[in-house]
């Protein structure tokens, strides 16, 4: 990967946005896709954050810190596993989620799930699991990581429902045009549950931490903690709150946007930029396979 500071870019971006200018390349579409922040009240009272380290080896994002999540499982599209406690509306637990259908639900608990080994789910729309520790446990969450276990099937045999509800939709972002994998990203936020823990459950990551917002924040800018834009936006909204509670008010009331990345040419130069967002701005000259500028 490439870095500026604290922030990842990929190499062979400028060659890309060229190529689609010139109509040789069409853009990937991009897969929904789910991740979520979760957050807690810290020892010392303040919020603080989970994020992970992905692997170097990784294609997409080696070397970032970011979030638990990832695409939606075409599978998780099956209805009948999403807890849809009473509202107002008759449908409390979808508005709680931002409207966000069961799919992104699915995604985000069985992400978060499989890659942080915490579980936004329970027996009624009331109620949490506090325990998801055991080598029962373990080999269900090892098998709806490699696929051979659909997370409804997982959820209905051990009497579950997922929680829509926890879930606080707080941002969307669209991967750039020119990237080679694409994702259409719905950034929930969710208090960590009583009773259980975070840890390193994840193949794609070598490092988890949890660190306040602003001390994220302070170790991107020092170029010590690689994020991609969503990210350390993310983080800085998240900087603003002192307490999860103030937090997750705030997501139930937040207006979401889609963001993304727009790519031209000028010249022999092409610039990305992301609109509201001036500070990711970068500009670059691509070269062709022989190291000759195009």
């Amino acid at each position: 990967m490439a870095a500026t500071g604290g922030q990842w870019f990929p190499a062979d971006w400028p060659d890309r946005i060229r190529a689609i200018a010139r109509g040789e390349l069409t853009p990937v579409p991009p897969r929904r896709a789910a991740t979520v922040m979760l957050v807690r009240d810290g020892t010392e009272g303040a919020l603080e954050v989970f994020l992970l380290r992905r692997r170097a080896s990784m294609s997409f994002a080696a070397g970032a810190y970011a979030y638990p999540g990832g695409a939606v499982d075409p599978r998780d599209a099956a209805s009948g596993h999403t807890a849809r406690p009473p509202g107002p509306d008759g449908d409390g637990g979808a508005e709680a989620a931002g409207g966000a259908d069961e799919a992104l639900v699915l995604a985000a608990v069985r992400e978060t799930f499989e890659e942080a080994g915490v579980l936004l789910a329970g027996p009624s729309p009331d109620r949490l699991v506090t325990d998801v520790t055991g080598q029962d446990w373990e080999a269900d969450r090892a098998d709806l990581v490699s696929g051979r276990l659909a997370f409804g099937t997982f959820l209905a045999r051990r009497g579950l429902v997922a929680r829509p509800d926890l879930l606080g939709h707080w941002a969307r972002w669209i991967t750039p045009e020119f990237e080679e994998r694409r994702y259409d990203t719905h950034f929930f936020l969710a208090a960590m549950p009583a009773g259980q823990r975070t840890r390193n459950a994840s193949t794609e990551a070598d490092r988890v931490l949890w660190l306040r917002p602003a001390d994220a924040v302070a170790g991107y800018e020092r170029g010590e903690l690689p994020m991609l834009p969503p990210t350390i936006t993310t983080l800085r909204d998240l900087a603003a709150f002192p307490t999860v509670g103030a937090a997750l008010a705030a997501a139930r009331g937040r207006e979401v946007t889609p963001v993304m990345a727009r790519a031209r040419v000028e010249g022999r130069d092409v610039v990305l930029s992301w609109p509201g967002y001036e500070e990711f701005e970068r500009r670059g000259t691509a070269v062709d396979n022989r190291g000759q500028n195009r």
